[in-house]
């Protein structure tokens, strides 16, 4: 049995950040950062919209490769950058 209050720590756009073991990247966005995954070819911010990864709007990098933050758990040492820290 996983221990329910276990951390996961990782990198997010360059700083140290630590999310509850199973929390998505879509979700530590929010808990650790503004909620920007990327920003449109015209600059507008965009954030998760479907939590299921068909509208693609929660693309970042993790470990240098295009994820869907919504599909993707957090793991110990990743390193994920979103279009906020662009």
């Amino acid at each position: 049995m996983k221990n329910a209050h276990a951390l996961v720590h990782f990198q997010l756009n360059g700083q140290a950040a630590q999310v509850p073991a199973g929390t998505s990247i879509a979700a530590a966005l929010y808990l650790c950062g503004n909620g920007i995954a990327r920003h449109s070819v015209s600059g507008q911010a965009r954030a998760p919209v479907c939590g299921m990864g068909v509208c693609q709007e929660c693309r970042v990098l993790v470990n240098g490769h295009s994820q869907l933050a919504c599909q993707t758990l957090c793991a110990p040492g990743m390193v994920v950058k979103s279009g906020a820290a662009a």
